[in-house]
């Protein structure tokens, strides 16, 4: 079958994270033999806490079950996300790829543009709410699938859609991706230049400046349209170059920033195999919401509806109180919005967001401050508040949300606060106010889910 290639932004970089983070064994194997029985072993020698080392070795697992010769074909979804234009599990899924492999080797690739794909599903699925209100979406179909914040969801959804498209291949597992996980590599690359191209690509102006570059730069180079974005192949090349001349120190480094993408949500991951999903959940590299949790419970779902790549921009913050010296424990909960650009331009609009706040079941919405029209459901075990929000450029808005939890809550108090993928750099504060009126501040770098127990 004649591999289609996708002419989507950040399909490259995509396809470099899925084989290094099952590739990264390479280091730590045997020279010669391939034994993977030896890799457990070679991990406990690592510099490394047990955390780490315990996830090093769930990744061997994983990489145990894509590279071992039993003879057995392997076929993955790869979901490819931008996390600019942010929505509920992670990015717009602007692509996707259906990865083989067999003993260990990659014996098809073959990527999707969905704009084409999607044609191929019949109408007639009602998208969820604000899809029809906002965007003009009148049939749900692959490239809105990750409308929930658990990937198990998204994944499923995935497929059901792929399979009303006509696709015939059964998936052993399904992966997100985000576009961050480019910064992963080029953490541990370092700048790379590309000859013919102006300007240093490094971790910290790789995303806008080759977002740039494919959209607006090209023109005045006097580049034509359809190899605008040959330069990605070429920035692939360098980064492949670059890593494969990593030493042993600087593979490890990688390592552990692939994992640190896992950890943050930028890679999600499903299998069938009921042992490989029960290892990829315990790691908590799944993606999913927290149903069995029966404590307080905070989630901040939003979903860029129609403002383009505005995500880039946006800044987010919250203060986060609990108030439990009284009879009914209350929270309130604050969530501001910063558009850090000027001006609209080729990225950049006022931005529009449909946000939802994920809280215990029992909870009951007093007042608000600043919210359009508010609505309410239950998914996921967890009930949640839902309202649309506007920000306009260079303008900065706090919403509020004032609610009673269940007197459940306050028993043996404890507070999950759970991650959005592909959310960015959320800081916030945290303060419970105990039954002593005692007072307790934390502050909270929410790039991985957090837990009050354990700070």
């Amino acid at each position: 079958m004649k591999k289609v290639y996708s002419k989507k932004f950040w399909f490259i970089f995509w396809l470099l994270a899925i084989i290094f983070l099952f590739g990264w064994y390479s280091f730590l194997q045997i020279k010669n033999n391939n034994e993977f029985g030896a890799i457990d072993f070679a991990i406990d020698f690592l510099p490394l806490d047990q955390l780490k080392k315990a996830k090093f070795k769930t990744m061997s697992v994983f990489a145990q079950y894509l590279f071992q010769k039993d003879g057995q074909e392997k076929t993955f979804m790869l979901l490819f996300q931008n996390n600019m234009e942010l929505r509920p599990g992670g990015g717009y899924i602007g692509s996707f790829g259906i990865l083989k492999m067999k003993n260990g080797k990659i014996l098809e690739l073959q990527t999707n543009d969905l704009s084409n794909f999607d044609g191929r599903i019949p109408n007639g699925t009602i998208p969820p709410y604000p899809m029809k209100e906002l965007l003009g979406v009148t049939s749900w179909k692959l490239r809105d699938s990750n409308w929930s914040p658990d990937f198990s969801e998204n994944a499923q959804k995935a497929e059901e859609f792929y399979k009303l498209g006509q696709g015939r291949e059964n998936f052993q597992g399904i992966i997100a991706i985000n576009s961050d996980v480019l910064m992963s590599f080029l953490q541990a690359t370092g700048p790379i230049k590309i000859e013919g191209y102006p300007g240093t690509y490094d971790s910290e102006n790789a995303v806008l400046a080759l977002e740039k570059q494919v959209e607006m730069n090209y023109i005045q180079q006097g580049i034509k349209k359809e190899e605008r974005k040959s330069i990605m192949n070429l920035l692939a090349q360098e980064i492949e170059k670059k890593v494969f001349t990593l030493n042993i120190g600087q593979k490890i480094k990688l390592a552990e920033i692939i994992l640190n993408d896992l950890n943050r949500k930028d890679i999600q991951l499903y299998f069938k195999d009921q042992n490989l999903e029960s290892r990829a959940i315990e790691a908590q590299w799944d993606g999913s919401v927290n149903q069995k949790w029966s404590q307080d419970y905070l989630m901040m779902v939003d979903a860029n509806m129609g403002a383009w790549k505005s995500d880039y921009y946006i800044k987010r913050s919250f203060e986060y109180t609990v108030d439990l010296s009284g009879d009914i424990p209350k929270a309130d909960l604050k969530i501001t919005y910063r558009h850090t650009a000027k001006e609209r331009d080729w990225m950049t609009r006022d931005y529009v967001d449909y946000l939802r706040v994920y809280v215990p079941q029992g909870s009951w919405l007093g007042d608000t401050k600043n919210l359009g029209e508010k609505r309410f459901g239950t998914d996921l075990n967890k009930k949640y508040f839902g309202t649309i929000i506007g920000v306009p450029l260079g303008q900065t808005k706090t919403i509020e949300f004032s609610y009673t939890l269940s007197s459940d809550a306050a028993k043996n108090y404890n507070l999950l606060i759970q991650r959005q993928s592909g959310s960015g750099q959320i800081n916030g504060t945290v303060t419970i106010i105990y039954k002593s009126q005692n007072k307790v501040t934390y502050q909270v770098d929410l790039s991985k889910d957090w837990i009050l127990g354990e700070h």
